[in-house]
């Protein structure tokens, strides 16, 4: 980066700061500090409460959402680094009032049990699926093993994802 380059850089912190994000597909300009989890964000600054707060630390997956159409972790993620990118919750799924495919395969092969893992399991389901990644029941259980459900509804969870994967080829 050259020094003009630099120079123009803006500088954010350590005080609060004005950034817009761009949240299943609404714009919310948000007066934040840098250090906010994009998962404090969601849940406290827009009450968007379906990513759920399991470990804070990133092994648990009950906080998975979407940035531009990619897996991540909103504990680890800094609500700053998705100014100008597209979020996409658990809220953000369904297309109005009509569920998504693997949000009904849920539902239907009853894979929830408390049910708060349940938005971070379906978010990386329909993500792998996505991804191409479920061609077996071994291959769905490696990529999804960063959701944990302390209910052990796995079998379920595969069961839902098999059948909208199925749907999808027309098996």
């Amino acid at each position: 980066m050259s020094v003009a380059e630099s120079a123009v850089r803006e500088t954010r912190g350590p005080g609060s700061v004005e950034m817009d994000l761009g949240v299943n597909g609404v714009s919310h300009v948000l007066d934040l500090e840098p250090r906010v989890s994009l998962l404090d964000a969601l849940r406290e600054h827009l009450a968007l409460t379906g990513a759920k707060k399991g470990c804070d630390q990133g092994t648990c997956g009950a906080c998975t959402v979407w940035v531009d159409g990619r897996r991540v972790l909103a504990c680890l993620t800094l609500a700053v680094t998705c100014e100008g990118r597209e979020v996409t919750t658990i809220e953000g799924l369904a297309e109005g009032d009509a569920l998504h495919p693997m949000q009904r395969a849920f539902l239907e092969h009853d894979a929830f049990q408390c049910g708060y893992c349940t938005p971070g399991q379906i978010m990386s389901a329909v993500a792998v699926l996505a991804e191409g990644h479920a061609g077996s029941d071994s291959e769905i259980a490696e990529w999804m093993s960063g959701n944990i459900c302390r209910c052990a509804a796995y079998p379920h969870i595969r069961s839902a994802m098999r059948e909208v994967r199925d749907r999808k080829t027309g098996q």
